[in-house]
């Protein structure tokens, strides 16, 4: 690394990034857990994929089961993409589709009562619906604020504020699909003696974008220190499909569709990533806005927004107490 910050700051050495994981991976399951294999959720994402294919190197397909975990409002791709990477790998896969378990959750019809209290236009399994957080993270100070935008079967477009309450009882009902999903992925492991594998990255788990006890609920987390651009150079080198590496990060979570950036990150990753590593490494905000191209007023409110975040979040990260 050189003393002057550059954006190949973030660059890898992903034959041996891949390496270390992978003697991690086995130490962990096979010495520390005592665990025969892995199972992981796969959804045709990035992070999901580049897990599968660690687990694969690093156990032998033979030992890994990837499970996929739709539900009513997932999108048809997901569940094409991770088979495609599944069949390339040799692995094993499960299909479960959690629609029964979130119907009986009230996860739909609770979620949809709070969006109607907002916009009472709403109508379930009609419209779509999301919630977004303001895009102009580097043209100013903006809080944290989320609006709930739902699209009629005509395009029409409506966008409201979100009250707390309203916001609270969305996330609430929400989350029940990632905890739903984590305990199937429990099942399919405690069966066959296996271990879950996490799929968070760096950008996820430290900012606080991932469910308590839901996707959170893992036995050991393999990219968790890798930020989310070094997770498309592991991806380039483990032979990932061009299909899922070029595929826009989603939540895949609500019926409208959102992406990350729009959804909780507010910046493209190879901005948000650059800004996090120079600030990391203790960059003055000037000297990182060089590199970059932009003003330094714009990385300290992008600096500002990831310490917000990491504050906002720390209970997420706590054991109990």
């Amino acid at each position: 690394m050189t003393n002057q910050f550059t954006r190949s700051w973030l660059t890898l050495d992903p034959a041996a990034e891949t390496e270390r994981i992978c003697h991690a991976l086995r130490e962990g399951v096979f010495g520390v857990m005592k665990k025969q294999g892995g199972v992981v959720g796969i959804s045709g994402g990035i992070d999901s994929s580049v897990v599968l294919a660690l687990a694969a190197r690093a156990f032998g397909p033979e030992r890994v089961v990837g499970v996929l975990l739709p539900e009513r409002e997932s999108h048809p791709e997901s569940e094409h993409l991770a088979n495609i990477l599944a069949e390339s790998l040799g692995v094993m896969t499960v299909l479960e589709n959690i629609s029964g378990a979130l119907d009986g959750f009230g996860c739909y019809q609770r979620r949809d009562e709070a969006i109607q209290r907002v916009i009472p236009e709403y109508e379930p399994s009609r419209w779509g619906a999301k919630i977004v957080l303001p895009s102009n993270l580097l043209e100013q100070q903006t809080l944290n604020v989320y609006r709930l935008v739902v699209t009629g079967p005509d395009g029409q477009e409506i966008s409201k504020r979100l009250p707390p309450a309203e916001y609270q009882q969305i996330v609430a009902a929400s989350n029940f699909k990632q905890r739903s999903r984590m305990c199937m992925l429990y099942y399919h492991a405690e069966k066959r003696n296996y271990a879950v594998l996490g799929t968070a990255n760096k950008n996820e788990h430290e900012l606080g974008f991932f469910v308590k006890w839901g996707d959170g609920g893992v036995d050991i987390g393999p990219i968790r220190h890798l930020f989310k651009t070094q997770i498309y150079q592991l991806a380039e080198y483990l032979g990932i499909p061009e299909e899922i590496r070029s595929r826009v990060p989603t939540t895949d979570t609500y019926p409208g569709g959102s992406t990350q950036e729009e959804f909780f990150y507010r910046i493209p990753f190879d901005l948000l990533d650059a800004i996090w590593l120079g600030y990391e490494k203790e960059t003055a905000p000037a000297e990182i806005a060089e590199a970059l191209g932009l003003q330094p007023e714009q990385v300290t409110r992008v600096i500002a927004d990831i310490e917000s975040k990491k504050r906002g979040t720390n209970y997420l990260r706590m054991m109990p107490l």
